[in-house]
């Protein structure tokens, strides 16, 4: 899970989120101690950088220019993002 959550932060992508999610949280514990590797946004710290990224929801990923809202499989974010 390490190496993906590098891959990921490698290859530009971005979670956006808030701690207060549940959502998020969840996402957080499929990458467990691996988080730490992650380009994560906290929302409620950074609400600027969520206005400019227009994210509506919690949590969001950004990989490629592209959105993907909601929890991801780590399945999918590595596919996504070329990570496999």
């Amino acid at each position: 899970t390490a190496t993906l959550a590098k891959c990921l932060t490698e290859k530009g992508v971005a979670m956006y989120g808030a701690e207060w999610c549940g959502h998020c949280q969840n996402q957080k514990k499929m990458f467990g101690e691996a988080f730490q590797y992650i380009n994560y946004v906290d929302c409620d710290k950074n609400a600027t950088a969520c206005d400019e990224a227009a994210v509506r929801g919690y949590p969001t990923w950004l990989i490629n220019g592209q959105k993907y809202e909601g929890e991801q499989t780590l399945a999918n974010l590595a596919s996504r993002a070329g990570c496999n």
